[in-house]
């Protein structure tokens, strides 16, 4: 069984910067893509970054492309996400997640994957 648990969130002004983090514990890691998405009020889950088991791949919204970075650590057994450029609509519960196999045939599904963190509330203000 795998647990993840997601941190780094909190309230951050227009422009500014997070650095989420995902730590893992149980399975192997290593062998896990994972990925990163996000649910606002009102509105359904939708990703946002995916990373595969090598840091090899990495896919992402096209909302957050070129101000969000996925990156892994899988010594720390750890995925972050940094976060840049904030927007007020960046607002949002931020989710971990990670896939029990080495490959995953559609990254930006959420049925894709196996285990889920308990989500980190991100908050933007302008």
């Amino acid at each position: 069984q795998v647990q993840l648990v997601d941190s780094g969130g909190g309230v951050v002004q227009a422009g500014g910067s997070l650095r989420l983090s995902c730590a893992a514990s149980g399975g192997t890691f290593s062998r896990y893509p994972m990925g990163w998405f996000r649910q606002a009020p009102g509105k359904e889950r939708e990703f946002v970054a995916a990373i595969n088991w090598n840091s090899g791949r990495t896919s992402y919204a096209d909302s957050v492309k070129g101000r969000f970075t996925i990156s892994r650590d899988n010594f720390k057994k750890t995925v972050y996400l940094q976060m840049n450029s904030l927007k007020p609509e960046d607002t949002a519960v931020y989710y971990c997640a990670a896939r029990e196999t080495f490959t995953i045939t559609s990254p930006v599904r959420a049925d894709e994957y196996d285990y889920w963190g308990q989500g980190t509330q991100v908050t933007v203000s302008s």
